[in-house]
């Protein structure tokens, strides 16, 4: 059985520590190894190394081998250009032998956190039995919410299909919703957070690609056949950059009628933004420095320095200030999830230099 770890992001909302040369699955986060070195021991513990594959980007290989040497070469999948999880999970396949398109797999993150490893690893364990025995079933972890979170997607939980693993059907699916709504599902408690880690069968996904999103697939059909070939890179360039860039949530889970859930309240989160970071690292309204910081009357402040710039304040509060080489970069906690939009806005301006 086989591994998917993605790690070919850019992890914008966590700009400017995250940037194009060094998203935020290779940065040291919450500890002295980072997200994906965290990642990658997780799922080592209980998965043999020749099962295990790493997608990501061309100009993350270096660091990729850099940062786990052990991986197997052939095992981390490059993508010339970033096209979303529909068009990795296809040039994943691609490299696949015939057998593995019946066995489930694990796809997962590469910047997650997980506190409790024994539930993660038990959750697995539950979710690739329940996937060999219905394998027409995309099976998704849920995480219980504890805030209205607007980046993330929500699972709402449905009747009961398998009692001995605890694991529901879901009749409803929502990715990324405004606050209103995110707010209405934490107060129904029927709803999960998506934890962005699935496990199915790459038959099943091949089928439902094939019949959601058509010219992806005839593109990864012109990619496969010419593995091997002399002319394989540039096929492989020119077809992969023409796949559209689809996310696998939108295209295909919300549109199947087989996606199953299975609760598990492992201690997860994307850290998918300033705030959430914030959370993980203090308690409540207490501040977090990292760097150099002087301050007075300063409040529920984070402060992640870089460099040995000294960061004053004085009388402010719910602030995340982050200090890079190039870049002082300030936002109000409630406006965190803001930052992608701060990104595009410096692409339109061509101020590619500070992404």
């Amino acid at each position: 059985m086989k591994v998917l770890i993605l790690a070919g992001g850019r992890g914008t909302r966590l700009w400017p520590l995250s940037r194009q040369h060094k998203p935020k699955q290779f940065q040291k986060l919450i500890s002295e190894k980072t997200m994906f070195q965290e990642t990658f021991e997780r799922i080592s513990s209980i998965f043999s190394i020749e099962d295990i594959y790493v997608s990501t980007n061309n100009r993350y290989l270096k660091e990729v081998k850099n940062e786990i040497p052990e991986l197997i070469s052939k095992n981390i999948i490059l993508e010339p250009v970033n096209r979303e999880r529909v068009a990795a999970f296809l040039l994943f396949f691609a490299h696949l032998e015939k057998k593995d398109f019946l066995e489930p797999i694990v796809v997962l993150p590469s910047d997650h956190i997980v506190k409790n490893k024994k539930k993660f690893h038990k959750a697995l364990s539950d979710g690739v039995s329940f996937v060999k025995k219905n394998p027409h079933y995309i099976l998704l972890l849920g995480e219980s919410p504890n805030f209205p979170d607007t980046g993330l997607g929500y699972i709402k939980k449905g009747e009961i299909i398998d009692k001995k693993l605890n694991i529901y059907n879901v009749p409803f699916f929502k990715e990324k919703p405004n606050l209103e709504r995110a707010r209405g599902f934490i107060k129904t408690k029927e709803y999960l957070w998506n934890a962005g880690i699935f496990i199915f069968t790459p038959s099943l996904i091949e089928k439902l690609i094939k019949k959601f999103v058509p010219d992806n697939y005839r593109r990864y059909q012109k990619i496969k056949e010419n593995i091997g070939k002399l002319n394989f890179k540039k096929i492989l360039n020119k077809k992969y950059s023409e796949m559209d860039s689809i996310s696998f949530d939108y295209s295909i889970v919300e549109n199947y009628e087989k996606v199953a859930v299975l609760p598990v309240s492992m201690g997860w989160s994307d850290i998918g933004s300033w705030s959430v970071l914030k959370d993980c690292l203090s308690f409540p309204n207490k501040n977090f420095i990292k760097g150099s910081h002087v301050g007075i009357d300063s409040k529920n402040i984070m402060v992640y320095g870089e460099s040995d710039k000294l960061v004053a304040t004085v009388g402010v509060k719910d602030l995340i200030i982050a200090i890079t080489d190039d870049i002082v970069f300030i936002c109000n906690k409630k406006d965190s999830q803001k930052v992608k939009e701060l990104v595009k806005k410096l692409k339109n301006k061509e101020k590619f230099n500070y992404l």
